[in-house]
């Protein structure tokens, strides 16, 4: 998302993640601190929390042993789509979870994906990110 865009996502706009449901009932709690019922809405919540340039969610929802000192954003690079294209476990009432998507972004007038098989953990009820492959 660009900056112009980041000002106007509200309640009922509809979920950047893609879920097809509103920002309200799908990422916007979890980015104000309610835990991920599963490992596909923490990485849901996680592509949302990229495209609005949200570092202190994004640190919050990485796992201790693997977080990064810091987290920086490319100011041009927009978000355009996500696509959830694999899940093994990270239900309610696993303690592990995979992941695996695409998201699609632009920058200028090159355009791309990302391609990642996120592994995560749930920790005190809480599901963390863990780590991804690259693909």
């Amino acid at each position: 998302m660009t900056a112009d865009e980041r000002t106007i996502v509200n309640e009922d706009s509809r979920c950047p993640c893609f879920s097809g449901d509103a920002f309200s009932s799908c990422c916007g709690p979890l980015l104000q601190g309610a835990p991920a019922p599963t490992a596909e809405r923490l990485m849901r919540s996680r592509y949302t929390a990229f495209g609005l340039h949200d570092a202190e969610y994004l640190r919050a929802s990485w796992h201790p042993t693997t977080r990064p000192a810091a987290i920086d954003f490319e100011q041009d690079l927009r978000w355009r789509r996500l696509l959830i294209l694999d899940r093994v476990a990270g239900g309610p009432f696993d303690t592990e979870g995979v992941v695996e998507f695409e998201a699609f972004w632009q920058q200028g007038a090159e355009r791309g994906s990302l391609c990642e098989r996120s592994r995560f953990v749930r920790e005190d009820r809480r599901w963390l990110y863990l780590d991804g492959e690259v693909r």
